[in-house]
Parts: C-alpha cells; sequence; structure tokens
C-alpha cells in the first residue's frame, strides 16, 4: 500500500510543472513582504495603465497619468485583461486559481472518492490522505482552498462560487439571434460533468431525428452525427477562457447550431491548425482530470473528428469579440419531420402565431397514443418505453415545450396526481397529418 501512496503522489506531483514555481513566489511574498497574488496584479495594473500611476497639476486642473500597454493605443483598465497577459506568459493559471468562500463543505467527496477508486484503483482510505491534502496533491487546491478546476470536476453546486461557469442555451425558431421568441431554453449548471451531459441533451431534443429504416419504437438517427457535438461541446467546456466574464452559449437555429466559448483560441494558435489537429491547453489540470471524466482525449484530435463525422462545421476565432465560434450547418431539408400548424410562446410569454418549428417523430408517437388524461408512466407503457430520462428529454418535456401537450396541474409538476392531455394545437396537428378536421 505505501507504494501504491508514493505512486498517486508522483504522478499528481508532476501536474503542477513550471506552476510550482508561481506558487513558491506567493509563498515568499506572503512571507517577506505579506504580498497575495491579488496585491501583485494591482501592483501589475499600476505598471501596465490599469490604475493611474499619479496625477498632474496644469494651471487649476488636476489630470490622471495612465500607461498604456506596449503598443496599443488604450491603457489596460480591466483586471480580467491583466490576468489574460499572466495566463498567456504561463505565469497564471485560471484552473488552478483558488476559489474565494469554499470550504471543503462544498466537495462532494462521494463523486470524488469514487473518481479516486476508478482512475488510480485504489480507495480514498488507502492513499493514506485526508481530502486537502489529496486535493493539494492532485493540483486541485491551492493554499489549502479548492481551485476552480476542483469546484467545477468535484464540487456540490459550482453555480454558487463560479457565476459564469455555465451554459446558456436558447432555441430559436428562426436563423435570426434577434428573435424575441424561442422554442425552448435553459440555463444549464453544475459540475463539468453535468454541464456536459444537459448540454448534449439539450442539443439532441432540439434536433430532428431520422427515421430510416430504424424500428418504430426507436429513437432513429440525430439529423447531425452526434459524435461532432460531442467534440465540440467537450472543447468549449474544457478550453474555455474563465478569466472572461461570460457563459459558455449554445444556440440551436433553424439551420445552424452555434457553441459560443468564452476566450479565442489561445497564443497563436488558428483554426487552420486546429482543423489538422494542433492543440495548445489552456486549463491543464482541468483537461488533465476532464480527460478521465468526459469523452475527451487531450490529444488534439477532437475537432478533425469532429469534422471527420460531420465536415459541415466553421470554426471561428474572433478576437474582436474575445471568443471562439464553431457553427454546425443543419441539413438543407430535414426528413421525417411534421411542421407544427398552431403557435409558441415568445419570450414576453405571449402566444405568436405564424410559426412552424419542426415536430420530432418522438412527438408524434407519443401524440397518437395520448387519447385521454394519462399519467407518464400509462404514456410510457402504451409507447413500450422503459427508459424514464429518455422519455422525459424527447417526448414529454419536447411535447411541452411545443404546446402540443401539457400537463394537467402545471403549477405542480411533481405532483402525484399529475396528468398529460393534448392541447388543442397537439389536435391541429394530428388532424393535418390525417387529414380530417380535429375531433372536438
Amino acid at each position: 500500500m505505501r507504494q501504491r501512496q508514493c505512486r498517486l503522489g508522483g504522478q499528481a506531483a508532476l501536474l503542477g510543472g513550471l506552476q510550482a514555481l508561481l506558487d513558491g513566489l506567493r509563498r515568499f511574498l506572503v512571507a517577506r513582504y505579506g504580498l497575495a497574488v491579488g496585491d501583485l496584479l494591482d501592483v501589475v495594473g499600476s505598471a501596465l495603465g490599469g490604475e493611474m500611476v499619479t496625477t498632474t497639476v496644469e494651471g487649476r486642473e488636476r489630470f490622471g497619468v495612465w500607461v498604456k500597454s506596449g503598443a496599443d493605443k488604450r491603457h489596460v483598465t480591466a483586471r480580467e485583461e491583466m490576468q489574460r497577459m499572466f495566463q498567456a506568459s504561463g505565469l497564471l493559471q485560471a484552473d488552478q486559481v483558488p476559489v474565494a468562500n469554499t470550504t471543503w463543505a462544498d466537495i462532494d467527496e462521494r463523486t470524488f472518492a469514487r473518481y479516486v477508486e476508478r482512475r488510480y484503483k485504489q480507495s480514498q482510505q488507502q492513499t493514506g490522505l485526508a481530502l486537502p491534502a489529496l486535493f493539494e496533491n492532485l493540483k486541485l487546491a491551492s493554499g489549502g482552498v479548492p481551485n476552480l478546476a476542483g469546484i467545477l470536476l468535484f464540487g456540490k453546486n459550482p453555480e454558487r462560487h463560479l457565476h459564469v461557469c455555465m451554459v446558456a442555451a436558447v432555441c430559436f425558431p428562426g436563423t435570426k439571434l434577434s428573435d424575441s421568441r424561442y422554442l425552448d431554453s435553459e440555463n444549464i449548471q453544475g459540475s463539468i460533468e453535468e454541464q456536459y451531459q444537459r448540454g448534449l441533451a439539450f442539443i439532441k431534443r432540439n434536433l430532428h431525428h431520422v427515421q430510416g429504416d430504424q424500428g418504430f419504437n426507436s429513437l432513429g438517427l440525430l439529423e447531425v452525427p452526434e459524435e461532432a457535438f460531442v467534440e465540440l461541446l467537450v472543447n468549449a467546456l474544457v478550453h474555455r477562457d474563465f478569466f472572461t466574464s461570460a457563459t459558455i452559449r449554445l444556440f440551436v437555429f433553424a439551420d445552424r447550431v452555434e457553441i459560443i466559448s468564452p476566450g479565442p483560441l489561445p497564443d497563436s494558435l488558428t483554426p487552420e491548425q486546429i482543423r489538422t489537429g494542433r492543440s495548445d491547453r489552456r486549463n491543464k489540470v482541468l483537461a488533465e482530470h476532464a480527460a478521465n471524466i468526459l469523452p475527451y482525449r487531450g490529444l488534439g484530435t477532437g475537432i478533425p473528428r469532429a469534422l471527420g463525422a460531420w465536415p459541415k462545421i466553421d470554426l471561428l476565432d474572433e478576437r474582436e469579440a474575445n471568443q471562439f465560434r464553431a457553427v454546425v450547418w443543419r441539413p438543407v431539408a430535414a426528413q421525417n419531420t411534421q411542421p407544427l400548424p398552431g403557435k409558441y410562446r415568445g419570450s414576453t410569454g405571449e402566444v405568436t402565431p405564424e410559426v412552424t418549428p419542426e415536430v420530432t417523430p418522438e412527438v408524434m408517437k407519443m401524440l397518437a397514443v395520448l387519447t385521454s388524461e394519462m399519467t407518464r408512466a400509462e404514456i410510457m407503457t402504451k409507447l413500450g418505453l422503459k427508459d424514464e430520462k429518455h422519455f422525459r428529454e424527447f417526448y414529454q418535456q419536447a411535447g411541452i415545450a411545443l404546446e402540443v401537450i401539457e400537463m394537467t396541474i402545471p403549477g405542480k409538476p411533481r405532483s402525484s396526481k399529475q396528468r398529460y392531455r393534448i392541447t388543442d394545437c397537439g389536435l391541429a396537428l394530428l388532424a393535418d397529418k390525417n387529414n380530417e378536421e380535429p375531433k372536438q
């Protein structure tokens, strides 16, 4: 057991690399001068123009003296910009910054223990290390405080402390971002694994499924191969710039899907280079652990795999907007879908006519069996389904979002007496399919 402990500690020690030098500098500054890294940023910020260095008086007027950064005509005013400069030089890694006001009570110990046992083939108790020490060894904590990687990977509620570490997802009926109407929306929070799972589920429930030669009760094939979205979503979650105060945005349009990651490509990487497999990890510790949690390999092969699965992907490094955007173009004509001849709800809650979002085969199957007010279990039995999560995402929630079904007790969605029934819009859809008037 002692040999195993050494192996685990040694492997974790290698994760830090040059970051250990910064840790040493931090300890030296605190011990010798009482300075924290934040103080260091403030001092350097003044030198770079982050704050006024001094003032000058000319006549009756007092003017601030600013220092510009290099040949840039503007002075550096944003703290996050200074952080990105430190990050680019390798002196500061965002994923290793301690998260303020967090304690060890914020860590999901069971999830972490399962991770240690699965990856290192030994229990946390067998390591002989307490949780804080093990986190430090794995570079998931700094100075006795969980860091960003530790909280995002194993935190109970990361959104309480990392407010922008989430995915904002919206499905629009048309092709314009300015459209105030929407079909579906969700603020996806939680650990990085939860964000990945829920983000992928959002995409899948808002795209068409092609039935092809699949069986009646099968899900069918996604109109765009799932692997393309898996690789792009994982890349956004792992390689985003955490020094940029913005969320990952996931937009589903009628003609495309956009995954927008905060921060441009690191260093001098270009879209052409990442197409060929070149990579540069921005968040090294997060990426190292994510490779054992998400379908992520960390070899620079994600983008080539996505393009291999679906070549119609644009990769846009938008440095002026401080973001990286992946645009997945949907097929021109989706197969095996039914237009919705009803209405949908806009962002103001108003019912808006003249919109024809597509209805998936799953929703059509549900409408066909929903002949009266029925419980969720009764509907699943009629459809021959056993996976409750699958039914909830691709049948129930999709039908409610399209307003073709509704709850009998909308104010209490978890009520044991909850039933579901078809709406007038759903009746109209069935009538349109069967070429007959809706039944009263």
